[in-house]
């Protein structure tokens, strides 16, 4: 763990000096008519250029008047042989008057960019986007707030799901112990269960809507034509696949032909289900996407095997099965545990080098400052790992091997029983740093 925790200073020195600009949120680079526009004859169309392709997305684009009546006869589609460019036309024969242009746009990495721009037709007066005509352009407070929970709880499931790593790779008995069995139960339940209110959540929380609107069908079909609606339904399919599998697997006598290939089973069924995080978060924007959604593949399912083997550890040490061997199981998980938090800190580094617009964003921007403090989270927490296992596992391994003092032993799985609750803890501020993460604009 020392180890570990100067790799993670070194990387945050490399951090600190190697930081680059990296792209954000999708951005209107020009709109036709232009914001300000006063023009002689009514358009027939409105424009605007993007700065990626997201596709055509439904009800994006809307014309209205200055009673706030919707003036564009949609919908919305691409006018040119340009990607990034979508329009919508507008009624013919429209009065001279002022008129706003509302965009709501979902990026790539799921997040919705609002905004208003107006233009005039004659010689009348041009009433801004800050005219009293302009919609909320806002996230839904409640909706924003609700969202982030519900990220969270998503990775406090794929963390639990992570514990299947430690049942295959460090507990045998614990094969077979229910308890062990009900965390990756309720890891499934709670993965399924948020992909569901991920889902009818998306649509208010792109269109600035309150809760009320998650039961608007329309806002449901927006959501499912886009790739983020479809890479939903396929999370629910594979973590519906991994519940099937995950019995097959735990069975105790199992030919190792059939374990084989349930285990290869249950690490595509985990792959897709980590894919579908990568691939709608902040690493989609980066322009060689490749790299940073495998870096973020890499880091998430790292932080899930680790973290979900520490609530895997925990419950093992409340209650081990009989004459289970606790400090094997622990020192098995210890190389497992090294293993993650390198590959947590290399993925870590590249992932905020390739999203961060500029260095100046650690410490002047609320993305920045989340970055800093899920690194000081986890920097605590391998201190904590360091410190107690250490002294932990020696009192272990020396009560069993010499004395064999019952009394010994079980002030030393006291202590490791306190030490790994606290690593459980921590986790979860760590996660909920995550998800906020997920949540903020890379230069905001």
């Amino acid at each position: 763990m020392k180890r570990a925790l100067a790799l993670l200073a070194v990387l945050l020195g490399w951090l600190v000096l190697g930081a680059t600009p990296a792209s954000a949120h999708v951005e209107v680079l020009s709109s036709t008519p232009g914001d300000g526009a006063r023009l002689s004859a009514a358009p027939s169309l409105v424009s605007v250029t993007l700065s990626e392709n997201i596709g055509i997305q439904p009800g994006s684009i809307k014309v209205v008047d200055l009673e706030g009546h919707q003036v564009d006869s949609g919908p919305v589609f691409q006018p040119g042989d340009v990607a990034e460019q979508v329009g919508v036309r507008v009624k013919p024969g429209l009065p001279d008057g002022s008129y706003l242009v509302e965009y709501a746009f979902v990026s790539a990495d799921s997040h919705p960019v609002r905004g208003t721009f107006a233009f005039v037709v004659g010689s009348g007066p041009l009433v801004t986007s800050a005219g009293a005509v302009s919609a909320a352009t806002g996230t839904d407070a409640v909706v924003d707030a609700v969202s982030t929970a519900v990220r969270w709880l998503a990775y406090v499931g794929v963390v639990l799901l992570g514990g299947l790593a430690f049942l295959v790779l460090c507990r045998p008995a614990g094969r077979t112990d229910r308890r062990a069995r009900r965390l990756l139960r309720w890891g499934v339940g709670l993965v399924a269960a948020t992909t569901v209110a991920t889902f009818v959540l998306q649509g208010p929380y792109a269109a600035g809507r309150n809760l009320e609107a998650v039961f608007d069908t329309g806002l449901l079909a927006d959501t499912l034509r886009v790739a983020y609606g479809k890479l939903l339904l396929l999370r629910l399919a594979a973590v519906a696949a991994f519940a099937l599998l995950v019995p097959r697997l735990l069975r105790a006598e199992l030919p190792d032909r059939l374990r084989s290939r349930y285990e290869n089973l249950a690490m595509v069924t985990g792959f897709l289900v980590l894919l579908t995080f990568s691939a709608t978060g902040h690493p989609v924007t980066d322009p060689i996407m490749f790299v940073s959604v495998t870096a973020d593949l890499v880091h998430f399912g790292a932080i899930a095997v680790w973290t979900g083997g520490l609530a895997q550890l925990a419950l093992c040490l409340h209650r081990p099965a009989d004459g289970e061997d606790l400090p094997a199981v622990a020192t098995r998980f210890s190389r497992l545990a090294a293993g993650c938090v390198t590959a947590i800190a290399l993925s870590g580094a590249v992932l905020a080098l390739r999203i961060m617009p500029s260095l100046e964003t650690l410490w002047t921007t609320k993305f920045g400052l989340l970055v800093l403090l899920k690194i000081a989270g986890l920097a605590v927490l391998l201190a904590v790992a360091s410190r107690s296992r250490r002294a932990v596992r020696r009192g272990l391994a020396g009560s069993s091997s010499a004395s064999g003092d019952t009394a010994v032993v079980t002030a030393d799985v006291r202590k490791l029983r306190l030490a790994v609750g606290a690593e459980v803890l921590l986790s979860a501020v760590v996660l909920a740093l995550a998800a906020l993460l997920t949540v903020t604009p890379p230069g905001g």
